[in-house]
């Protein structure tokens, strides 16, 4: 156990895939993913998020300002897209690079969870065959992902300030925080130890966070790896990874996988 850091945490928390597992018509929805239908929840330790806001806006407005993206859809302000803030799944290639670019230039440590729909829909129909009450809820999903991502995290400094992508228009901050107190429960558990750390938690919108930009970059990275087999992405950004739990990818170990700087998930990454 590493000694407690007197000092902030910055923490930026953002989802990837998808946690529902069938439609409203009961189908299953699975079937309409490509590649491997994953769902991640990516954590971004970004220590000076002030520094990275002013090089990403400093940034969209010289792309703005370039003529060359004059007439990209995703580039006007009525858009509502690049113009307001980056988001990886719709800012073009040329835009793209450039903010990848300006993350390899900052410190951060990028965590993720990630799950196999396939897996998890297995467990769900085992459960239901033993309950019959039992029902699947996407957000329970994502609750549990949070506290498996911070299990190891909240006691390394003595206050988390822990910003959360806003989910739709509904206020889950309870839940959330419940989540958080879950991972801490589950750290003393392990090691014997309290957890006095404070834990401050907000929600916020992309535009209105640097950090939750940077992270919806590198789930977008992680993502395309597993939808896709594009793995240039990840490549590209691994000197920023420091963990990512393949949680079921249990051929060898029955807690999956753990990928580290030291363990790429792509053998070319370094």
């Amino acid at each position: 156990m590493k000694e407690t850091a007197s000092a902030t945490a910055p923490y930026f928390v953002d989802e990837s895939g998808d946690g529902v597992l069938f439609t409203a018509r009961g189908q299953l929805a699975l079937q309409q993913a490509e590649g491997v239908p994953t769902f991640m929840l990516g954590l971004l330790h970004l220590p000076d998020p002030e520094a990275l806001g002013a090089e990403l806006v400093a940034l969209r407005a010289q792309l703005l300002a370039d003529p060359y993206f004059r007439h990209v859809p995703s580039m006007q302000a009525q858009a509502r897209k690049t113009a307001l803030a980056f988001h990886a799944k719709d800012d073009v290639a040329e835009v793209r690079r450039e903010v990848f670019r300006v993350l390899l230039r900052h410190d951060m440590k990028f965590f993720a969870v990630v799950r196999d729909m396939r897996a998890v829909l297995a467990y769900v129909q085992e459960r239901n065959r033993r309950d019959d009450a039992y029902r699947y809820r996407p957000n329970d999903l994502y609750d549990q992902t949070v506290a498996r991502l911070f299990k190891d995290r909240l006691h390394q400094h003595e206050r988390n300030a822990i910003t959360f992508a806003r989910r739709g228009n509904s206020d889950r901050t309870r839940a959330l925080r419940a989540a958080l107190e879950l991972a801490r429960q589950r750290f003393e558990a392990k090691w014997n130890a309290q957890v006095k750390s404070e834990i401050a938690l907000a929600s916020a919108r992309p535009s209105e966070s640097a950090g939750l930009q940077a992270v919806d970059y590198l789930l977008w990275a992680l993502q395309r790896h597993y939808a896709r087999g594009e793995s240039r992405f990840i490549e590209l950004m691994w000197p920023k990874v420091s963990l990512i739990h393949a949680v079921d990818e249990t051929r060898a170990a029955r807690y999956g996988v753990y990928y580290t700087r030291k363990k790429p998930l792509v053998g070319a990454a370094s």
